[in-house]
C-alpha cells in the first residue's frame, strides 16, 4: 500500500484543495486557476512509480517520482502556447494519480514520455533539457520532445510542438531518467514542415555508460527507429546534429522515444518503488 496525495496550492503556498487515499486518488477542484497556483502529487513512499494525470486534456503518464513530492506550476501566458487551448481552463478540474502496477513499470515501454515536464522540474522523470531553445519560447522547448505529440507538419503552436535549436549547430538535447534504465531502441520524429523546415542527416546519441551511437537520418515525417544492444544508463545526450544541404535553416525535433525496461533490482531499492 502507498498513500498518495493530490493538492492545489496558491501563490502564497496555502492549500486550495486536497485529496488523499491508499494507492489511488482523484481530486475535483471547482474554481478557476490563478497565476502562481501549483498542482502537487505526493507519495509516502520515496522513489516510486506513479501514473499521473493533472488535467483532463493530457494523457495519463507512467513516471518516476524521485523523492516524495512533485509540484507542477499551472502555466499562464506564453507558456500555454505549447498546450491544448483547453488545458487548465474553466471552473472545474480533475486531477488523478495512482500507484503504478509492478507489471506496468516492468514492461518494455517508452521510457522517455513525460507530458508534465518543465524547465525547473527536478523530481518527476524523465526530464528533458537543452543548451539552446529557439528564442526561449515554450513552443520550442526541450520538454516538447517528450510530450507524446507527434504532429509534425507545422510549427509554432499546439499541437505542433517541437524542440527548436535557434539555428545553433552546437545544439544538444539531454534526457535524464532519474534512475538506471535498460534501453534498446531510439525513435526520432523530425519536424517535417517542409519546405519551411530543414532536416538533419546525422546525429549522435551519447549514453551515460560512455558509449555512443551515430544516427543516419532521412528527410521524412515518419518515426526513424534505431535498435541497439541493451544499455544500462541514467541519461542520454543527442548532439553533433548535422543539417542536410537544404535551403531552409530550420531543423527541429518533434519527438524522441527510448524503449526499454527498468534496470534489474539491486542496491538502489527498486522493490519499494511499486
Amino acid at each position: 500500500m502507498m498513500r498518495i496525495t493530490l493538492r492545489i496550492r496558491n501563490k502564497a503556498g496555502d492549500v486550495r484543495a486536497e485529496a488523499a487515499a491508499e494507492d489511488e486518488t482523484s481530486l475535483v477542484y471547482d474554481g478557476e486557476y490563478q497565476e502562481g497556483d501549483v498542482l502537487e502529487a505526493e507519495s509516502e513512499t520515496p522513489d516510486s512509480f506513479l501514473v499521473v494525470r493533472l488535467d483532463d486534456t493530457a494523457a495519463p503518464a507512467l513516471v518516476f517520482l524521485k523523492g516524495n513530492r512533485f509540484g507542477y506550476p499551472v502555466p499562464f501566458g506564453e507558456k500555454r502556447v505549447s498546450l491544448s487551448p483547453r488545458a487548465f481552463m474553466g471552473e472545474r478540474h480533475l486531477l488523478y494519480a495512482r500507484r503504478a502496477f509492478p507489471e506496468e513499470a516492468a514492461a518494455r515501454r517508452n521510457l522517455a514520455f513525460n507530458p508534465l515536464d518543465f524547465h525547473e522540474n527536478k523530481s518527476l522523470f524523465p526530464h528533458a533539457s537543452a543548451n539552446v531553445e529557439t528564442r526561449g519560447e515554450a513552443v520550442f522547448a526541450a520538454r516538447n520532445a517528450i510530450d507524446g505529440l507527434k504532429a509534425n507538419h507545422s510549427h509554432g503552436e499546439w499541437p505542433y510542438t517541437s524542440w527548436g535549436i535557434n539555428r545553433d549547430p552546437n545544439a544538444a538535447f539531454r534526457l535524464d531518467f532519474g534512475r538506471e534504465v535498460l534501453l534498446d531502441e531510439a525513435v526520432l520524429y523530425l519536424r517535417a514542415d517542409f519546405p519551411h523546415d530543414a532536416w538533419w542527416k546525422q546525429g549522435t546519441l551519447h549514453f551515460s555508460d560512455g558509449s555512443a551511437l551515430e544516427l543516419s537520418l532521412k528527410k521524412t515525417d515518419a518515426g526513424q527507429h534505431f535498435r541497439f544492444p541493451a544499455k544500462k544508463v541514467e541519461w542520454i545526450v543527442l548532439d553533433h546534429l548535422i543539417r542536410a544541404d537544404d535551403s531552409s535553416p530550420f531543423p527541429a525535433l518533434t519527438q524522441i522515444e527510448f524503449f526499454g525496461h527498468e534496470a534489474p533490482s539491486g542496491s538502489r531499492g527498486e522493490n519499494k518503488r511499486f
